[in-house]
């Protein structure tokens, strides 16, 4: 309800109504209300109108005794006041918060090419920190001569913590992707970095950081993908309403613990014509849950979809995850969707 017209019904209630009913007493809520609304100025102006309306009721109704209840509106004006200043304040510090997510954001998120050559590419990120807006689940494409090469992972945690191995990882992978020949290249550098900022920055506790990671090629003429899997959930592979998810022939280890297990890295291939959408996603997708507790069925939601552009494809994802847990997400989501045009 506005500020405004709460007085104004405290009031008409007052005036209309026998003193003895004392409607007048509820007068000091009006600017407490505008406190969590209006800046201070405004506030103290519904306090001193307030008060003239306490002030005029005593004249109407002598017997009111309205000095206790002017005094509760003075009170309160002034608290009112003082509590709009530190709300003003904190959503400037959250607004400045914001834009420093943002930007980094835009360091680690950096805007993605929508198409190079035949390959149409479209992205979707949703940080479950939501006052951060950004979190440990990163993506990233690269036209180079090898091929577009993708990637996608997730951090272990979430938030600003996991921003930095994020980003050691992202920029990693945006120089071996056009200096190195070979997927398992690329991620033999990409956990040496992160090996690096992992040693120069330790995570706090007895826990091990660590990424899953998805390593895509796709040569420019189609034909054929190539994926190496570190940890990650399989993508799907839409084709011609068939969706088959593509698991790795034998595991290759996360990132961060190459040194532990062996790094020994497999790469599969698999058939990409045109028409084909691969759907790339971390597992905040499949752990999206409903008000039940069932997951989001991923699988049966890509069935049911009809033949559409990547960017159709995400928005419809977006809408639907959303509405499947009324909002409440729970941990970072990233996909991303390809599809290979006709020549």
């Amino acid at each position: 309800m506005s500020p405004v017209l709460l007085t104004v019904v405290i009031a008409g209630l007052a005036y209309a109504t026998p003193p003895e009913v004392a409607f007048s007493r509820l007068l000091p809520a009006a600017p407490a209300l505008a406190a969590a609304m209006w800046p201070v100025l405004p506030t103290v102006l519904l306090g001193t109108v307030c008060l003239l309306l306490m002030i005029g009721l005593s004249f109407v109704f002598p017997g009111l005794n309205a000095w206790w209840t002017s005094a509760g509106i003075v009170a309160v004006t002034v608290a009112a006041a003082y509590g709009s200043h530190v709300r003003l304040q904190r959503e400037r510090t959250l607004m400045q918060v914001r834009l420093v997510a943002d930007a980094a954001q835009q360091v680690v998120l950096s805007p993605m090419p929508r198409r190079c050559g035949s390959i149409e590419i479209e992205s979707l990120y949703l940080a479950a920190a939501a006052e951060a807006r950004i979190g440990g689940d990163f993506y990233e494409a690269v036209d180079t001569r090898f091929g577009v090469r993708l990637l996608i992972g997730d951090v272990r945690g979430k938030g600003l913590p996991a921003v930095g191995a994020a980003a050691a990882i992202v920029n990693a992978f945006r120089e071996a992707a056009h200096d190195e020949a070979e997927l398992v290249a690329i991620a033999r550098r990409l956990d040496a970095s992160s090996i690096r900022y992992n040693a120069a920055f330790p995570p706090e506790g007895t826990m091990e950081r660590f990424a899953t990671a998805l390593l895509v090629e796709i040569p420019h003429e189609g034909g054929r993908i190539d994926i190496l899997n570190c940890g990650h959930p399989p993508p799907l592979l839409l084709n011609r309403r068939e969706l088959r998810s593509l698991e790795p022939t034998a595991p290759s280890p996360l990132l961060n613990l190459a040194g532990l297990i062996g790094d020994h890295y497999n790469v599969d291939s698999f058939d990409f014509i045109p028409g084909d959408l691969l759907f790339l996603y971390t597992d905040g997708i499949v752990e999206t849950r409903a008000g039940d507790g069932a997951f989001f069925p991923l699988a049966a939601w890509m069935r049911r979809q009809p033949p559409t552009a990547p960017h159709d494809l995400l928005t419809a994802l977006h809408r639907d995850l959303v509405r499947y847990s009324r909002g409440r997400l729970d941990d970072d989501i990233a996909a991303l969707a390809v599809r290979l045009c006709e020549p």
